[in-house]
């Protein structure tokens, strides 16, 4: 897969993320997240690599069921902005490939603040010059863990691993998925109070 537009990871672009390697570390730590998770995390690349666009189409079936969620990739009066979605498509699928890949380096942690920004309204809509709502409201972002992650567990078990090796693979995505959005949600807390 090529580079998605948009995509900055690892650029100048990115701003350096408020959360130093030593914080991120005491959060994987609160998080229970280990090595192995990061062993069960790259095992899942080579099961989900080829599936990324049809793990995204699932996503957005999801959230284009859900008027209050589908309102964040539409214009004011409610039509679809189909640019848009195709290029947070594209940029999701790679987020599948950097959270498989588990390299929790710097220019990993800056990104996470990046994503982050794009949510809120510091930066929502910039990357693409989207005429969509400014700002994604943050009481959306924990519970839309539950659905990228359950919906990941069947395409997990597609390639002949062992169920303990998929339950493995999926509370490791489980964690990690976690901790983005705990990284994400940086910009909607009151300085100081993060």
């Amino acid at each position: 897969m090529q580079r998605p537009p948009g995509y900055t990871y690892g650029t100048p672009l990115v701003p350096l993320s408020p959360v130093s390697l030593r914080e991120f570390e005491w959060m994987k730590a609160t998080a229970m997240f280990t090595d192995e998770d990061v062993r069960y995390l790259r095992m899942s690349l080579a099961i989900l690599a080829d599936q990324t666009a049809e793990i995204v189409e699932k996503w957005y079936e999801f959230v284009g069921s859900q008027p209050q969620l589908i309102r964040y990739y539409s214009t004011p009066a409610g039509m679809p902005l189909q640019d848009y979605l195709a290029r947070t498509f594209a940029r999701f699928q790679q987020w599948i490939i950097d959270t498989a890949e588990a390299n929790y380096d710097q220019d990993w942690l800056n990104y996470q603040y990046e994503i982050g920004l794009r949510h809120h309204h510091t930066k929502k809509n910039r990357t693409d010059a989207a005429p969509a709502l400014p700002h994604i409201h943050y009481r959306y972002m924990v519970p839309l863990i539950y659905p990228i992650v359950a919906t990941l567990k069947p395409f997990l078990a597609r390639k002949g691993h062992s169920p303990e090796e998929v339950e493995k693979m999926w509370e490791a995505w489980l964690k990690a998925v976690l901790l983005s959005v705990a990284l994400w949600s940086q910009p909607y807390v009151k300085p100081g109070e993060y």
